[in-house]
């Protein structure tokens, strides 16, 4: 499955896996993950690390997380991306308001 989701237990953070590609083809699932999400101040942790390709519209998913967790005081993380993905990520500047953990 190229997607996958995990609430903790105390509500706070939500990690969502992507394995393989991440592009449009993922949009409604990704966006089902974190829609009805609506906790305050939650940390919605992308975990990249088995995603090895990353298009345009995946970066447009990623603002669109972005703004949902900024809406509720929350933050995003992208942790442990692909050699290829951080590459991508580091071009399109989002280590200025995402944080990267390698």
């Amino acid at each position: 499955m190229p997607i996958r989701s995990t609430l903790s237990d105390d509500k706070k953070s939500l990690q969502i896996m992507i394995s393989d590609r991440f592009d449009y083809g993922l949009h409604q699932g990704f966006r089902a993950c974190y829609r009805d999400l609506t906790e305050t101040g939650m940390t919605y942790v992308m975990d990249l690390s088995q995603a090895t390709y990353m298009d345009s519209s995946a970066l447009g998913m990623v603002l669109l997380l972005k703004e949902h967790a900024d809406s509720y005081g929350g933050r995003v993380v992208i942790r442990k991306p692909h050699s290829a993905v951080e590459k991508i990520l580091r071009v399109a500047n989002f280590d200025r308001f995402v944080t990267i953990e390698l």
